[in-house]
């Protein structure tokens, strides 16, 4: 039996906390009024949709978990146990299970935390619209507290996931073992977060245009009229796309490179002695969750001020709270002020890489200005400028990231220990993830928000309300491409550590060393095309599934209105369930492609050159898949995060009456010009909120698959 640091008490601790935590906001929310009976009545509405759908997609999703755990579980169990676990007494029917369990575990978890984050969300909007009422202090404390019962659910669920079933199979004994035998945790988890991702991405963004397109551009009415069918669809997309999908993104995110940093961990353990390299990732987090709640906490939104500088000053707080247990960690578990340089740097990339999508997506600044600008010109000049805008944002996101990659490496470097360089980057990012509670639960304000501004419109709220939920809505806009920023730069520093833990993994089984990759090799070089290829191909279909779905949806509102004309005449209410059911339907039948598509590629592409030629080496062919596709998939949602986030917010810019023509005058609402941002965000709209925050999902799927299955091409 191993030694445990008496430090680590703070993971079972944090753990608790959070939960007593999540438990006390929910509590608090649940109290807070309601509104109006007819802002009771449509925050029922949104909630039966959501909630609605999650069941179904949940359901399917079920189903293909346990199919893969079975499957997963006959393949590994069919392979001969190599290396260090057949030292260890493993054989390959016990492998098989405990990989299947975990992958089963992992799933269950992501599904839980997506489900019950949604579900508070739902219960949080009416809330904030009724809070808008009162004060906008009201509103961001309702909308962020809101926020946080996700945010600090998923990640305790995460943190206490991996501990139980690192303990669980027998991690105080072998801890050099059990890493390798819960990588399946990691990949349920992502295997979910991917069809949430994927389901809800779909079904918002469908619903979001079909909404935009009939309503605010054809029928010339506001964006969350209630005459227009589709926007309870539109309302229900929020939640189960960026609350329930995004959520089972981040989770996978920490429950995965947890389990990468955990592997890294072991040469250093075999090294020193000294478990604490092992289980230093779980304690980090755990006070990264208690700094996160504490940033909470202190964030008092000032009437006149703009609400983003409120959470700002929340997340700094969490974030100099975050330097502090990172040292503790640090001086306690591995004395070694090298890896807390590492970490430091994980954190920095965190705030840089937040200004850097602040940059990018906020009217404050000049590349949301030159879109509204180039509305002034119609549609194809908003769209052209959108995409420059998109593209540029690709070099600040490759200098953030790989300046951290080498800093952190350079760092663990200078540590002295065996195998220290590489976990240097693993420090880096669980440095980053520190303040992941506080960062998702900035994201979930955002839908919150969004809803709180639908209901407000669509219950007749006055415009000085609307202006307090308007304001919202824009910072809202922010912290979601925040937020996709924030996991799409963890997902390239994880990248690198997932890559290490694969050739890890590789050697382990081997019982020898895997300490490069030979593009040079014709195999490897094809290889890591096809990845390439896989990155573009999965954005492909992901994209067609919203265009289809929303044509449906788009046809079906302009139905209501020819068959109805009592609608537009305020006589006639819409049918919304008829939009939501076609929006449900669609967007579980739509996932289905795109989502295999990452979960099969890699298995083809390494059996395909592993039988295909005995000189072919099918570990390095799937290690350039891994390394190209992560490389290509992190760039490509660059584009399409924060060009979709920019697109928003100049159309937000022009609604807000910023932007004049030559002659002083206000083009606003109804004008050519916002007509031209409309198409342009809704143009954007599947790129920030599907295929984008899908691809983040990809980058680590690709990972956590091939640490699972890499025994088949050993």
């Amino acid at each position: 039996m191993i030694q445990i640091p008496p430090i680590f008490w703070i993971v079972p601790v944090a753990g608790v906390l959070t939960l007593a935590f999540a438990a006390w906001l929910i509590v608090s929310i649940m109290r807070k009024p309601t509104g109006t009976p007819k802002m009771k009545e449509i925050g029922d509405m949104i909630f039966e949709g959501a909630w609605a759908f999650l069941k179904r997609q949940y359901s399917t999703i079920a189903i293909y978990s346990v199919v893969v755990a079975i499957v997963l579980g006959i393949i590994v169990g069919l392979l001969p146990a190599e290396g260090a676990l057949q030292k260890a007494g493993y054989d390959a029917i016990s492998i098989g299970w405990h990989t299947a369990l975990a992958f089963l575990v992992g799933a269950i978890c992501s599904g839980v935390a997506g489900f019950i984050g949604m579900y508070i969300a739902v219960k949080s909007n009416v809330r904030c619209a009724a809070a808008a009422q009162k004060n906008l202090t009201e509103a961001v404390n309702v909308a962020l507290r809101g926020g946080a019962v996700s945010g600090f659910l998923i990640t305790a669920l995460s943190l206490i996931g991996v501990t139980v079933i690192f303990f669980a199979f027998g991690g105080a004994n072998t801890p050099e073992l059990s890493p390798h035998l819960i990588v399946g945790f990691g990949f349920g988890a992502s295997f979910v977060a991917l069809f949430a991702q994927l389901g809800g991405g779909i079904y918002t963004k469908a619903a979001d245009m079909g909404a935009d397109l009939v309503g605010k551009v054809e029928a010339g009415i506001p964006e969350d009229d209630p005459r227009n069918a589709a926007v309870i669809a539109d309302l229900v997309g929020d939640n189960v796309g960026d609350c329930a999908g995004r959520g089972a993104d981040l989770f996978e995110s920490t429950a995965a490179e947890n389990i990468g940093a955990m592997i890294l961990g072991i040469v250093a353990y075999i090294a020193t002695g000294n478990v604490a390299w092992v289980l230093f990732p779980l304690c980090v987090r755990g006070f990264g969750m208690i700094a996160s709640m504490i940033g909470i906490m202190v964030v008092r939104a000032k009437e006149s001020e703009n609400a983003m500088n409120a959470l700002n000053r929340g997340y700094f707080v969490a974030i100099g709270l975050s330097i502090i247990g990172l040292a503790i960690t640090v001086y306690f578990m591995l004395n070694n002020w090298w890896l807390f340089g590492a970490g430091m740097v994980g954190i920095i990339a965190s705030i840089a890489i937040i200004y850097v999508t602040q940059y990018y997506t906020e009217s404050r600044y000049k590349p949301v200005q030159e879109i509204a600008e180039a509305s002034k010109t119609g549609p194809a000049t908003n769209i052209v400028m959108g995409i420059a805008v998109g593209f540029e944002t690709t070099f600040a996101t490759a200098i953030v990231i790989g300046t951290a990659l080498i800093l952190a490496y350079w760092f663990g470097q200078m540590s002295g220990v065996l195998g220290g360089a590489a976990f240097g980057t693993a420090v880096a990012t669980m440095g980053m993830l520190m303040t992941c509670p506080y960062v998702l639960s900035m994201d979930t304000f955002g839908p919150i928000t969004d809803n709180a501004n639908g209901i407000n419109e669509m219950a007749g709220a006055g415009k000085e309300i609307r202006k307090i939920t308007d304001r919202l809505d824009a910072v809202g806009n922010t912290t979601k491409a925040l937020t996709k920023g924030y996991a799409m730069v963890s997902a390239g520093l994880a990248a690198f550590l997932l890559f290490q833990a694969y050739m890890d993994r590789v050697a382990f089984l081997r019982g020898g060393t895997f300490d490069s990759v030979n593009i040079a090799r014709i195999e490897v070089f094809v290889g890591a095309l096809l990845a390439a290829m896989l990155v573009f191909l999965f954005s492909s279909l992901a994209i067609k599934a919203v265009g289809r779905t929303a044509s449906k949806i788009i046809n079906a509102v302009r139905e209501q209105f020819r068959a109805h004309p009592g609608i537009m005449a305020g006589t006639e209410k819409p049918d919304y369930g008829e939009i939501v059911d076609i929006t449900a339907k669609a967007g579980l039948r739509e996932m289905i492609a795109p989502a295999l598509l990452p979960v099969l590629a890699p298995v083809v592409i390494g059996l395909l050159f592993k039988y295909l030629s005995p000189k072919f080496d099918a570990a390095q062919v799937v290690a350039g898949v891994l390394m190209v596709g992560t490389i290509a998939g992190i760039m490509l949602a660059s584009f399409m995060n924060n060009g979709g986030g920019a697109w928003d917010n100049a159309k937000k810019m022009i609604e807000d009456d910023q932007l004049k023509d030559d002659k002083g005058n206000i083009l606003g609402k109804g004008s050519d010009a916002h007509k031209a941002a409309v198409v342009g965000d809704t143009v954007g709209d599947p790129l920030k909120d599907t295929a984008g925050p899908s691809l983040h999902v990809l980058v680590k799927l690709l990972a956590t698959i091939t640490l699972v299955l890499c025994p088949l091409f050993v």
